[in-house]
């Protein structure tokens, strides 16, 4: 039988049906918890691996097929690369096509990672405003937790083209989507001061430190209301970890990674575009002899590399149909796990949750007691190398800086940014728990954590 999930977030959509068809199994055919095991055995021993967020997780049957993909090359490279590699390459493409609810194939690109996707739509934009059909000072909006790399790009690729940057400040620990709205909408007012535009917004479907689901549909609607021409969601996490709908959505450009939530090897995501006048203006930053063809197919051929990551893909389906109710199964039973287990975590350690569990994934982001004195950036970075080499713990700290350190005794400043995936045990959280409370009572502090 099919799970339901009452608790699905409003910014993800609600219809399921766009999903591909899964075989008719029996209950007894579905994956174990000992060939759970055997599928991950390669993991390394002794480590709490609660940080799937961070570079996924591939099972041992696709890193089969990876290797049988790459010596399928390697034994008639001409072959395979003139006859095959396009149709294979496209095979997979229809399939995250069904899985994410697009329109046409075309729309859908297979690219290296969500770096490579951000690069690709503000190079796109970039050009936009050197070229004079964007005005100078028109701007462009972001979160402040936008990832680092997409910081960069924007550097890159639109500041020195003339363009400027409003950023979103969200406030953490949230306590609802209407906090984060009430920012956004502020955002997009400036950018609108002294009759400039916003040209593109940039809207994090799940930020990464802090982890939170923002609203996502909620503010393209926003968007397309306020008059912003271009709309990109960076959902580098979302594929298998929170419900996709990109009809539903309504974004102009849509990036995730398969890599992270969706058992492919690293490296590889999709790049949504919807299909507009704009379209044929996108292009691979990587020039081939297939520019001008479409972004697709230029991310397609991109020279003589290794593109096993993008041939899986069918595999990977394989794979996941193995569990009960397929990849919305194991997103929810996911959700409910980190849940589960950051509450537990939380009430041993006698903190909260930063944000209501509705605006969580398959993370959770944990308070740490307040003694530990996370007080900056480097000592959640001691904290997560001492957890990481003393006690088998792999798992992000993240730091929040609050107004007056005065009050550091009684404020949470660090949270642990927990993941759950298939291959997570209760013990994992019980020796990060155990861990914490160790340090805690032997008076342990950040400061003390310092390397040599």
């Amino acid at each position: 039988m099919e799970p339901t999930n009452d608790d699905d977030h409003r910014a993800n959509g609600s219809d399921h049906n766009h999903l591909p068809k899964r075989p008719k199994l029996s209950t007894s055919s579905f994956i174990t918890d000992s060939q759970i095991r055997e599928e991950f055995s390669h993991h390394q021993k002794g480590i709490a691996r609660i940080n799937n967020g961070s570079f996924g997780s591939c099972p041992a049957y696709i890193n089969a097929a990876q290797k049988r993909w790459q010596l399928r090359f390697l034994k008639q490279p001409d072959d395979f690369f003139l006859n095959h590699l396009q149709k294979c390459i496209l095979h997979s493409r229809t399939i995250i096509k069904d899985v994410i609810n697009a329109e046409h194939v075309e729309e859908v690109s297979l690219v290296d990672n969500a770096t490579t996707a951000a690069a690709i739509v503000l190079q796109h934009v970039g050009w936009a405003f050197a070229e004079g059909r964007f005005q100078k000072g028109d701007a462009v909006v972001m979160l402040h937790c936008a990832f680092q790399a997409v910081k960069k790009s924007i550097e890159a690729y639109v500041t020195r083209a003339g363009g400027s940057v409003i950023v979103v400040h969200l406030p953490f620990p949230l306590r609802s989507e209407g906090e984060i709205v009430a920012e956004f909408r502020k955002a997009l007012a400036k950018g609108k001061d002294n009759g400039k535009k916003v040209r593109l917004a940039i809207i994090d479907h799940i930020t990464s430190m802090p982890c939170v689901v923002i609203p996502v549909r909620d503010l393209v609607k926003i968007c397309r209301e306020e008059g912003v021409d271009r709309v990109f969601v960076d959902a580098a996490h979302a594929i298998g970890n929170v419900h996709v709908d990109v009809k539903e959505i309504g974004a102009d450009f849509y990036v995730s990674n398969l890599h992270k939530w969706f058992f492919c090897p690293p490296s590889v995501a999709f790049l949504y575009c919807r299909k507009s006048p704009v379209s044929p203006d996108l292009h691979h930053p990587v020039v081939s002899h297939e520019y001008g063809n479409g972004l697709a197919i230029e991310s397609a051929w991109i020279g003589t590399r290794d593109y096993s990551s993008q041939l899986v893909v069918p595999e990977v389906l394989e794979f996941i149909n193995r569990f009960e109710g397929g990849i919305e199964g194991i997103r929810t039973r996911n959700h409910n796990a980190v849940i589960e287990m950051g509450q537990m975590l939380a009430n041993a350690w006698g903190t909260v949750l930063g944000c209501p569990p509705d605006m969580s994934p398959s993370m959770a982001m944990v308070g740490l007691p307040a003694s530990l004195k996370i007080l900056s950036n480097k000592d959640a970075l001691n904290l997560r190398n001492h957890l990481r080499d003393q006690f088998g713990v792999e798992v992000p700290i993240h730091y929040q800086e609050i107004k007056d350190l005065r009050d550091s005794d009684a404020c949470v400043t660090g949270y642990a940014r927990i993941s759950h995936q298939v291959y997570n045990t209760i013990d994992d959280y019980i020796k990060l728990k155990d861990a914490i409370l160790q340090l805690a009572r032997d008076g342990v502090t950040c400061k003390m954590l310092c390397p040599e």
